[in-house]
């Protein structure tokens, strides 16, 4: 289940999760009519958020990879949680590390 966040740096308030982009969208406009009259603050920002609520925009590809796949797995126990269970990520740290042997393994073979 994708997770949403809008943030406004002006105020510098995050808004609560939401799961779909038109929720997403309402939350922006809202905020922005009721404080800031229908303008648009500076460095404003909007996007999709992991079960921890890090940007996954502001994470590193590798960091990004593995909270996408144990934001997978976690959703399938509980799909409105927050919070990455322990063993959601090491099944995470695995794939990524059997997808990694792998291609080495391949790699070493075609040479």
């Amino acid at each position: 289940m994708r997770r949403y966040a809008y943030r406004c740096t002006v105020c510098r308030t995050t808004s609560p999760v939401v799961h779909q982009p038109d929720d997403l969208a309402a939350e922006g406009e809202s905020h922005r009519i009721a404080l800031h009259g229908g303008h648009i603050p500076d460095n404003e920002g909007a996007g999709e958020v992991d079960r921890l609520g890090r940007w996954y925009a502001s994470l590193g590809p590798l960091i990004a990879m593995h909270a996408r796949i144990t934001d997978g797995l976690s959703d399938l126990r509980d799909p409105k949680g927050t919070g990455h269970p322990f063993w959601a990520s090491a099944a995470a740290t695995l794939i990524l590390g059997s997808a990694a042997a792998l291609v080495l393994g391949i790699i070493s073979a075609a040479l």
